[in-house]
């Protein structure tokens, strides 16, 4: 309730009655009783308005599908990329046997493959 744990209700009830007093407090919580319930009865009143404008309607929405928790950015990008692969329906080809390296940028045909231990290759002009 309102961030606010057992102990800490427990202080600020003790504090309320050495602040508010034994006099004032059966006072005070007939008011708090009072306004609860008329904040229960509005509540109320306001959710049969909307039941009976919406009528029917509000029973068939689904409203999990509208949850904004289920939108992970990660996920859909996922799905959206396997779905072609596992349809069949691949943009690229598929190659019958191993995939050649691509082709270095000296020119040659060999790659460098990183080697544990060691510094990765840096290259001065591709910044």
């Amino acid at each position: 309730m309102f961030g606010i744990n057992g102990w800490e209700f427990g202080i600020i009830l003790v504090v309320a009655v050495i602040v508010i007093g034994p006099e004032r407090l059966p006072r005070y919580a007939e008011q708090l009783g009072a306004f609860v319930r008329t904040a229960r009865g509005f509540l109320k009143d306001a959710k049969e308005r909307v039941d009976d404008e919406l009528g029917d309607q509000v029973g068939d929405v689904d409203w999990s599908k509208l949850d904004p928790r289920q939108y992970d950015p990660r996920r859909i990008v996922r799905e959206a990329l396997l779905d072609d692969d596992v349809l069949g329906t691949s943009a690229r080809p598929r190659a019958a046997g191993p995939v050649p390296p691509p082709p270095s940028p000296s020119g040659g045909s060999a790659v460098e493959l990183p080697v544990p231990g060691r510094r990765a290759p840096f290259d001065d002009e591709a910044t």
